[in-house]
């Protein structure tokens, strides 16, 4: 349940507000001057601070400032008859979520404390989220919370130092070529260079070119001698991504390199020997390929003597939020002001299947850093396309609505009710903007 100090030195309104805001359910601590408010303060928490700015000996500002440096995190409105704009400017520039001057209608004061505290909420799950990516980034710079993906992260610390062939699998999207990239940077040959190619972005004709190289006047167009990516990776590691689109007769030439360590580039006739870590990757099993013909089943057990599955994002929820917070983080530099992600679109994320994986998060998030509004992230952040899928999913799916029952005795009650909820919705959507939401919504 959250905690509310109410500090007014009006006894009546002081009262008034403590009443209204004990019936919505919040433990309230009401007092009626500021030296007081302080001393409460220093002993005991509170999500959210109601303060009237007019007060003696301490006023309202100086009790803003230094409820500021006591608990930052809280929540802080503040209340005032005097209609000076520069007065609600230094309120805000001092850390007030927001004001209200006086009189004003108790559904409004209501409205802007349900807002103050769920952004209180957020600015908690946000730190706190922050506080967590030290830990949940792993040596192998991979972000893991969920049991599968520390599952995978502890098989890259054992077999990263070692120079045995890796098979990894995993959805598209996943995150096949960080975890080969996390291998090569935890093994001896970090230093030296990591190649990697997508084997089904290769034209068959011009793989086996790519590969192992060629001399001048092996086919048309080959104007001078060119090395291939395992003479490049010399030393190092070269990472094959969709080896299930490899061509057998390219598998072949492939199993001969690994069994013999030295390549002939096309056209020529001298071997080359090469020091290469191979790694290799697919998005189907390859033994389901073997039975249909597709894939050499004595290649397979040369790169299979390590295999490493990477989980769909889908079946690590845990993941996602924490993902989230350290993509925005990447995304925007070590030492950036985080947005915050509110509760409805955390949930709203959560819920998601994932087709993309991991990818199709991270487009997700670059296209809600760019629409967020005041440092938070919400719905209408998201691309819109995601957010129809998702809830046209869990229409279909028959899953529940979160939206809490609308307790109401008439139709006149009901509709009072929602269109609270709507005009806090669209406030919430403008960035707090009230003047912007009432020439929206046509309120005079």
């Amino acid at each position: 349940m959250p905690r509310i100090l109410v500090v007014d030195d009006d006894a009546a309104i002081l009262n008034l507000l403590t009443t209204v805001l004990i019936r919505k359910g919040y433990e309230t601590t009401p007092v009626g001057d500021g030296d007081k408010a302080l001393q409460l303060l220093l002993e005991h928490h509170y999500d959210l601070m109601i303060s009237d700015i007019n007060m003696t000996p301490v006023n309202g500002l100086d009790l803003l400032r230094k409820a500021s440096s006591t608990l930052p995190d809280m929540g802080v409105i503040m209340l005032t008859a005097d209609l000076s704009v520069s007065t609600a400017v230094e309120a805000m520039k001092e850390g007030a979520f927001d004001y209200l001057t006086k009189p004003f209608k108790l559904d409004e004061f209501v409205l802007t404390v349900q807002r103050a505290l769920k952004y209180h909420e957020a600015i908690t799950e946000n730190k706190k989220l922050k506080a967590q990516l030290d830990c949940l980034d792993t040596p192998v710079g991979l972000l893991a919370k969920s049991s599968g993906m520390r599952r995978v992260c502890d098989m890259i610390e054992r077999v990263a130092p070692t120079s045995t062939t890796v098979l990894i699998y995993g959805e598209s999207g996943t995150g096949k070529e960080l975890v080969a990239r996390a291998l090569h940077e935890y093994s001896p040959r970090k230093n030296e260079t990591f190649m990697a190619v997508n084997c089904a972005a290769l034209p068959p004709q011009l793989m086996e070119s790519e590969l192992f190289g060629h001399v001048k006047g092996a086919f048309t167009g080959a104007n001078s001698t060119q090395s291939g990516l395992f003479e490049a990776a010399h030393g190092g590691t070269l990472f094959l991504d969709e080896i299930n689109a490899m061509p057998l007769e390219m598998q072949s030439k492939l199993l001969r390199v690994l069994q013999d360590k030295k390549i002939r580039k096309v056209g020529g006739s001298e071997h080359t020997i090469v020091d290469v870590r191979i790694l290799a990757a697919s998005n189907e099993k390859l033994d389901d390929l073997i039975q249909q013909g597709r894939f050499r089943e004595d290649l397979y057990y040369r790169l299979s003597v390590i295999s490493l599955e990477i989980p769909p994002l889908r079946s690590r929820q845990e993941d996602i939020i924490p993902l989230v917070y350290h993509m925005m983080q990447c995304q925007l530099g070590a030492n950036a002001e985080l947005p915050i992600v509110d509760q409805e679109t955390q949930v709203l994320l959560e819920s998601h299947s994932w087709p993309g994986n991991v990818r199709e998060l991270e487009n997700a998030v670059q296209h809600a850093l760019t629409f967020a509004q005041q440092g938070i992230i919400t719905v209408d952040s998201l691309p819109e396309k995601l957010v129809k899928t998702i809830r046209t999913r869990s229409q279909a799916d028959g899953t529940p609505s979160r939206e809490e029952p609308v307790e109401a005795q008439t139709l006149k009650e009901f509709l009072h009710v929602k269109e609270k909820e709507f005009l806090s919705k669209t406030i919430e959507r403008l960035g707090g903007n009230k003047e912007q939401a009432a020439r929206e919504l046509d309120i005079p």
